[in-house]
């Protein structure tokens, strides 16, 4: 019984002081008082309560414009709406920041944390990479900016990530052709692939898709257009097997270039058999 007495004023005592603490919010919200709303909002925000910091920054925004609280003010708009997951708004933030505050001590960290906030706006591979594109952009833009920052070598592992992302993407692009056996797109495709990113993790996989692509399409060409196809096959083969001569794929690969090389030399035996 004493037991749940106490346990009692506890909860009484805690919800007195959840009250007390909101009403107390409320008076900073309703204040006229700049200081305050100033101090409290870097005391919400270093205590991790993001909201009611967002809140107060929202408020002081527009009455401290032109002094020299601003761009801490707008600074910190942003990087509450960051630390709330809105990475949109908080990109949004951070771009008008670097545009209106170039002299600020801030506007360097603004800068990166713009581009990693579309960074964390990239979605996988399969969906759209607006904000993957983005991102790149904005990281060489920081580097080019700020080539002693300390950040660079992140800045740099994220590039070869978002490369890789976009890569990816591409490759997934292809892929689709390739299965719905528009051989003529996947190797339009696949080919842009190589020359995008032709230091991807998945170059020799492109290359044998490729070269599968090119004989596909010669195989499912029209009889004018199959000689040349086929020796574009060939010749895709002796590229592919110069750079890995030790494939997995090479028994594959060897079937289509024979295969390939009877086109070829069929249409020149029956040319030369006419003369």
């Amino acid at each position: 019984m004493r037991k749940e007495r106490i346990l009692n004023i506890i909860i009484v005592l805690c919800t007195a002081a959840v009250i007390l603490s909101c009403s107390g919010y409320e008076k900073i919200l309703k204040s006229d008082d700049v200081d305050l709303k100033f101090s409290k909002a870097f005391y919400f925000y270093d205590r991790g309560d993001y909201i009611k910091a967002s809140t107060l920054f929202d408020q002081l925004a527009p009455i401290t414009r032109g002094t020299r609280r601003a761009d801490s003010v707008y600074f910190y708009q942003a990087m509450t709406q960051y630390k709330l997951n809105d990475y949109i708004i908080a990109g949004h933030y951070f771009n008008n920041f670097v545009q209106m505050y170039g002299n600020s001590v801030l506007v360097e960290e603004a800068a990166y944390m713009e581009a990693y906030c579309y960074y964390m706006q990239s979605p996988r591979p399969e969906l759209d990479q607006t904000s993957t594109s983005q991102a790149l952009d904005a990281f060489r833009l920081y580097m080019i900016r700020y080539p002693n920052s300390p950040r660079i070598a992140d800045c740099q592992k994220i590039i070869v990530e978002m490369n890789e992302k976009m890569m990816e993407k591409a490759y997934i692009s292809a892929q689709l052709y390739y299965n719905l056996n528009n051989y003529k797109a996947a190797v339009v495709s696949l080919g842009n692939c190589l020359a995008d990113f032709p230091d991807s993790k998945y170059r020799e996989e492109i290359m044998f898709k490729l070269l599968k692509a090119k004989y596909l399409l010669a195989v499912n060409s029209i009889q004018s257009k199959q000689t040349e196809r086929f020796q574009d096959a060939i010749d895709e083969y002796y590229t592919y097997i110069a750079e890995f001569p030790e494939t997995n794929n090479k028994d594959e690969a060897d079937e289509i270039y024979q295969d390939a090389s009877k086109f070829v030399k069929e249409p020149e035996e029956n040319e030369l058999s006419t003369k």
